[in-house]
């Protein structure tokens, strides 16, 4: 479960802020149970305890079944979630002055793609799934999410410095996750990022995440296949590279050719890392998150005494 903070988040927290619902999760991690063995597990009444279950219900921490029991139906409590991590607006550079560009995924200028892999646009899948061929078809660049097993995806990006500005933060963030075949939260991939051929570092993604709709994922798409991903921030700065303010590489942003004219970004999972979990792209239309490949480039601006020194 992916939570972030917003009041559609709300009914998680306040589930989680009971000692008694806190006892009830612990205890259907052994096993599912019923709300009279719950009742009795915490020492509370039935009528108590279905409250409870009530608001664990909503915020989709447990799902319930009605099943037979000796003395007529009951309702078994059944543990829905293994894991749940909080999205946090991501945090600003402290410059304020930035060159934004947002790529959208369809619009790559390089690939090599291996099986299991596919695109498709906000209507309708792109060609065929699994067929390499389809990246060069020309419906591609209107493609908002894509995937593939092995490989890379490489993006040509346009470099909007000016000479008198001073580059000091690139940020690029994306939305992002494994691909298995359909889904699996426990699919670990090690993905590797490139800017200018230089390699910026590895990050590994838990799984593939099909266990609640996207948030933007359109009605069509296909329920048993991956429906969101993680929310990642990229940044090179003058003091390394990190994903999500956790150092990924010593590579600064003076390693990476930041003023050439155009710069070149590679996604990438290679056929020798330790977890080959495969990689999809979520873009606006897809996922939790209404956004494609964002690019931020952060920079102050030189004094216009400055500016005449250096033209003396």
């Amino acid at each position: 479960m992916q939570l972030d903070i917003s009041n559609k988040s709300l009914p998680v927290y306040e589930a989680l802020a009971s000692q008694v619902r806190l006892s009830v999760i612990q205890h259907l991690t052994t096993r599912s149970m019923n709300i009279r063995e719950l009742a009795e597990a915490t020492k509370l009444s039935s009528a108590i305890m279905t409250m409870h279950i009530k608001k664990l219900e909503k915020a989709g921490i447990i799902r319930t079944e009605m099943i037979p029991g000796k003395a007529g139906i009951q309702k078994l409590c059944i543990l829905n979630v293994d894991r749940i991590e909080i999205n946090f607006p991501l945090k600003q550079a402290s410059f304020s002055n930035f060159h934004e560009i947002e790529l959208s995924v369809g619009h790559y200028t390089d690939f090599v793609v291996e099986p299991t892999c596919g695109l498709a646009t906000l209507e309708k899948i792109v060609g065929e799934f699994d067929e390499p061929r389809y990246f060069l078809d020309p419906e591609r660049v209107n493609a908002k999410i894509l995937w593939f097993s092995k490989g890379y995806i490489e993006y040509k990006v346009p470099n909007f410095l000016l000479s008198s500005h001073n580059p000091k933060e690139l940020e690029v963030s994306f939305e992002i996750s494994s691909e298995a075949p359909f889904t699996n939260e426990n699919w670990p991939s090690d993905i590797s990022f490139y800017l200018n051929n230089v390699s910026l570092g590895t990050w590994t993604s838990p799984g593939d995440f099909g266990d609640s709709l996207g948030k933007f994922t359109p009605d069509w798409w296909p329920r048993v296949v991956n429906q969101y991903g993680i929310l990642k921030c990229l940044r090179i700065t003058s003091n390394g590279t990190f994903m999500d303010g956790i150092r990924l590489s010593d590579v600064t942003i003076d390693d990476v050719k930041i003023r050439e004219k155009q710069w070149s970004f590679r996604i990438a999972v290679h056929d020798d890392a330790e977890n080959v979990g495969g990689v999809t792209i979520f873009g606006s239309g897809f996922g939790n998150y209404n956004q494609d490949i964002n690019f931020r480039l952060f920079y102050t601006k030189e004094s216009q005494s400055e500016e005449s020194l250096q033209k003396a």
